[in-house]
């Protein structure tokens, strides 16, 4: 019998902005909708673990659509859809989709439950409508699922990741099923070569100290299992994620030492095509096609807590 998790949710203002607060036992979740639907807080209360970088000395404020990610408050967890990187739309359509997608820079509208809350995006260039909603399975374990509608009578490709700038505050071991051996970098940032493969082992740790370096590698291929997350060498904390493989197939990860943020963050990207490029995913094959009048649908579920993480990944799968 699965047992109720009581779940609150109050309103409240994060820097100026009205924000939706969920809050179970163990973790309080903190959004902004107005701000592009911008997760800006997950606490991990037994621990007082803050997992999200906020947007430190930069101004917190509604992005301009159209602009450039790295201009603004570089902090938080955005969804980056229909693409990552800036690139025609695809299809049919001869619009250009801007950097690191529509979602984040645009308002979202919202929906509180009783006991979850759903915001959804609708394009104002484009024939989808975006929705995500949170809710949670267990005190430790919150839920997104996620549909992407297309309102139109020709087919819509997307790509998809989420991309939540993690705060790396102490060494920090980012965790990958043993199969993946080897990744592909694609963004090599001062010391790494783009499209050469490396060794993950040689580059799974983090460590607080800014160097000015950045990179990002893909798993090679689609994933052959569900989880990635990250541990704290010194706190034990660790954050897990899950996502159904026959639906989010690929997985990357970004680091960023102080090249684009003032500190070091890093970002889990389970990912719906391969890879930053919705140009690239749709040459490849590997974008997801919606068919005219037709939907998709997702999930992604993270658990976080202290101690051996090893047993919360058998209990997420």
């Amino acid at each position: 019998m699965k047992q109720e998790t009581m779940v609150q949710i109050t309103t409240g203002d994060y820097k100026g902005l009205f924000s939706i607060t969920l809050e179970s036992a163990d973790i309080r979740l903190e959004m902004v909708p107005e701000h592009g639907g911008k997760l800006v807080s997950i606490l991990y209360k037994p621990k007082g673990k803050e997992w999200m970088l906020d947007s430190g000395s930069r101004a917190f404020r509604q992005p301009v659509y159209g602009s450039t990610f790295t201009d603004w408050d570089m902090s938080g967890w955005d969804e980056c859809f229909p693409t990552i990187n800036a690139c025609p739309a695809g299809g049919k359509s001869s619009r250009m989709l801007p950097d690191h997608g529509e979602l984040w820079a645009l308002p979202w509208e919202y929906e509180i439950e009783e006991d979850a809350v759903t915001c959804m995006f609708r394009s104002p260039n484009l024939p989808y409508r975006f929705t995500r909603r949170i809710s949670f399975p267990s005190a430790d374990r919150v839920r997104f699922n996620y549909s992407a509608e297309n309102t139109s009578k020709e087919e819509l490709p997307f790509l998809w990741v989420p991309h939540p700038q993690f705060a790396i505050t102490e060494p920090t071991q980012i965790l990958l099923p043993e199969a993946m051996e080897d990744l592909l970098c694609v963004y090599g940032g001062h010391t790494l070569q783009a499209g050469e493969s490396y060794p993950w082992r040689n580059h799974a740790q983090l460590s607080p100290i800014v160097t000015g370096d950045a990179r990002k590698f893909y798993f090679q291929g689609r994933v052959t299992d569900t989880w990635s997350g990250l541990s704290g060498e010194e706190s034990g904390n660790y954050l897990l994620f899950s996502v159904p493989t026959d639906k989010v197939p690929y997985l990357g990860v970004w680091m960023d030492e102080g090249m684009f943020n003032d500190r070091v963050t890093c970002a889990l990207e389970p990912s719906i095509g391969y890879f930053d490029s919705l140009e690239t995913a749709i040459a490849n094959g590997t974008a997801q096609v919606i068919p005219a009048g037709g939907s998709f649908e997702w999930h992604l579920e993270f658990v976080t807590g202290a101690g051996d993480w090893r047993e919360a990944v058998q209990e997420l799968k």
